[in-house]
């Protein structure tokens, strides 16, 4: 019987229990959460003159090059050590010489043909003094003068002819020594000892060894940070002229060479819509040129790689910041003294691979956030950490 009466008793008091609680609730008082500012890096806008560099790369080409030529013909007699792939000649440095034999004999005989001329012209002048002398007596008469005259003249025409053979036979000889036209690097040599050339046939390839150039490539926007006047045509002189550092690496390391960007080309490239700008770097040509730390000063080699670093103009009243700031393309987070932040609109005026340059859209004093922030909603509470950038 207990058995029976005490589950029954339970289960009753724990109805009652439960009809109490429903007709006596507890009232719960409502509480918003506790919103925690999450804290950020900000910095404040700061004016700033930055000076620009433009950045582009290219390959080293020759300034000058020349086919060295055979001025006249003939048999090689002997060829200059220098005259070789890579060899150093000076300006005027004799490189080749041909075989002098029959040039030396049209010279014996253009000097034989000149001695007879000036002798034949000598009389002839002599003889037309004496005629006229003899004339002037009436001892000759008037064709007789008439001849003389024709064969002064005819003489003298003769004179000048042979002088002029034997001037262009001793240039042919004096051709016989071919020379350097200029301080070069051999690149390649076309003949050898022995061989016969004619006129006008190629010798060597030389390059020139006191200067390089390198073409790089520039884009339109690119020339505008460039303090360069876009009017300006032919080649930039002096302080006109903007520096370039160039670097690339020979040898297995890195070389640096100072360099000036002397003149743009005038046509546009319509693929990629850029302009070709020349870079001329002076080559030292000799050990005494270089300086103490010559591993940076070797000369710059042809065909060699190389990133430019060219110095642009300077940019005054610019706000520089990391280019971590931006969102959106074109907006900042900007905490006001409330510490709220918004998003802000900008105008950039140059986007860098670690900066950015702002024009417009902030003022000196105010405050920005610099911290790589994920999830921003507008307006929402910061605890801003000042950072000095």
């Amino acid at each position: 019987m207990m058995r029976v009466v005490i589950p029954i008793s339970l289960l009753l008091g724990c109805i009652l229990f439960a009809g109490y609680l429903i007709r006596t609730p507890n009232e719960l008082e409502e509480s918003s959460p506790e919103i925690i500012p999450v804290a950020v890096r900000v910095a404040e806008v700061r004016l700033e003159s930055v000076l620009l560099t433009v950045e582009s790369q290219g390959k080293v080409q020759a300034a000058q090059t020349a086919s060295l030529s055979a001025p006249v013909a003939g048999p090689i007699a002997w060829i200059s050590p220098a005259m070789e792939a890579g060899g150093f000649v000076e300006e005027g440095q004799t490189l080749l010489r041909l075989d002098t034999s029959d040039f030396e004999t049209a010279r014996l005989r253009s000097n034989a043909a000149l001695q007879q001329a000036q002798a034949e012209s000598q009389h002839a002048s002599s003889e037309l003094e004496r005629i006229k002398e003899l004339a002037k007596d009436r001892l000759v008469s008037e064709s007789q003068l008439q001849d003389a005259r024709r064969s002064a003249e005819v003489n003298r025409a003769r004179l000048t002819d042979a002088e002029a053979s034997f001037r262009q036979a001793e240039l042919d000889l004096e051709r016989t020594e071919i020379k350097a036209p200029f301080t070069a690097i051999v690149e390649t040599r076309e003949v050898e000892l022995g061989q016969y050339v004619n006129r006008a046939q190629s010798i060597a390839i030389l390059y020139g060894a006191d200067e390089v150039e390198v073409r790089v490539p520039l884009a339109i926007r690119q020339l505008g940070f460039l303090d360069v006047p876009l009017e300006t045509r032919g080649e930039l002189i002096g302080n006109e002229a903007p520096d370039v550092t160039l670097t690339g690496f020979y040898g297995g390391e890195e070389h640096h060479w100072q360099g000036k960007l002397v003149r743009t080309e005038a046509t546009i490239d319509p693929n990629s819509n850029t302009v070709q700008t020349i870079i001329r770097v002076q080559q030292p040509t000799n050990i005494d040129k270089l300086s103490p730390v010559g591993a940076h000063n070797i000369p710059l080699p042809i065909g060699l790689f190389v990133q430019a670093n060219i110095v642009g103009k300077r940019v005054n009243d610019i706000i520089a910041l990391p280019r971590s700031v931006i969102r959106n393309n074109n907006q900042v987070l900007v905490v006001d003294r409330e510490n709220k932040m918004y998003f802000r609109d900008v105008e950039i005026y140059r986007l860098e691979e670690e900066r950015v340059l702002i024009n417009a859209g902030l003022l000196p004093g105010e405050v920005i956030c610099i911290s790589p922030i994920q999830a921003v909603i507008d307006g929402m509470s910061v605890q801003p950490i000042q950072e000095i950038i």
